[in-house]
């Protein structure tokens, strides 16, 4: 089956902080996912939505991969795979994000998915970007359709976490539902859970339509939320910790559960 060049993906991300309190909330989400050789194709889809320009909804390559426009989004994909012994052979490169709307956007997470010629998904990307402006890159082999990795965190995203312990990613995507969650361990066991759970809707002018009605402020929405539930943490007594620099290192391997990580992956070809 060939996926369109574009698609909205509609649902709702929930958070659970475990320690030194319990606390849980959720909000509604709208992303989109885009294959990275399609551009213009997908730019075509919707009077409301483009490639590299403004409108309602948007996406522009600067705000992803390399960021510097110097390039190419497929370029900095297939480097970063292969540092994890991954060999595309051509296949397709996805990316699923929060576009700009109305002209703002901010991604605290975008994941790219890398698929052999054949349609299986053989690697994943998820880049993480943080209120600073900063981004870190963990890249994981991706055998089965659905599987859990693990990672050491190498990257700070939140005030109220040190940048220790490991991510546990876990990932299900299939034509009706897109699920990814990530788990903060410290050294006393698990201590955040972030997820998202997705279903997709054709990107046409119509949805984009639905979109604003139903969150209308959803780039800046981003944002707030993250400086809302910040101030809601410090109000409770969470403790707060200073920005460090960010280290040197920005791309991080994940590993499946339970297995020793590899020290120099040798790039393996998928048919």
């Amino acid at each position: 089956m060939t996926l369109p060049a574009a698609q909205l993906w509609f649902g709702k991300t929930v958070h659970t902080r475990q320690r030194p309190f319990r606390r849980s909330f959720t909000h509604r989400i709208a992303m989109l996912e885009i294959d990275i050789d399609r551009l213009g194709e997908a730019d075509g889809l919707a009077k409301l939505f483009s490639v590299e320009r403004g409108n309602v909804i948007a996406f522009k390559a600067k705000d992803y991969g390399p960021r510097t426009g110097g390039m190419p989004l497929r370029e900095w994909a297939e480097q970063h795979l292969a540092e994890a012994g991954i060999d595309l052979g051509g296949g397709a490169i996805r990316l699923l994000t929060f576009p700009r709307v109305l002209g703002y956007g901010f991604a605290p997470i975008s994941v790219w998915y890398g698929f052999a010629p054949d349609g299986a998904l053989r690697g994943v990307i998820y880049e993480v970007h943080n209120t600073f402006g900063e981004t870190h890159a963990y890249v994981s082999a991706q055998e089965p359709s659905e599987s859990r990795q693990s990672a050491d965190k190498e990257f700070h995203v939140s005030p109220f976490f040190a940048v220790d312990g490991k991510y546990q990613f876990g990932i299900r995507r299939s034509q009706d539902v897109l699920t990814v969650t990530v788990v903060n361990f410290d050294a006393e066991g698990a201590q955040h859970a972030a997820s998202l759970s997705v279903r997709p809707r054709e990107l046409t002018s119509g949805e984009v339509l639905k979109w604003m009605v139903a969150m209308p402020l959803s780039g800046l929405g981003v944002v707030f939320a993250i400086h809302w539930q910040a101030l809601r943490l410090l109000l409770k007594g969470a403790r707060y910790r200073d920005k460090p620099a960010q280290r040197e290192k920005r791309v991080t391997l994940a590993r499946p559960e339970n297995e020793p990580a590899e020290e120099t992956p040798k790039p393996r070809k998928r048919a």
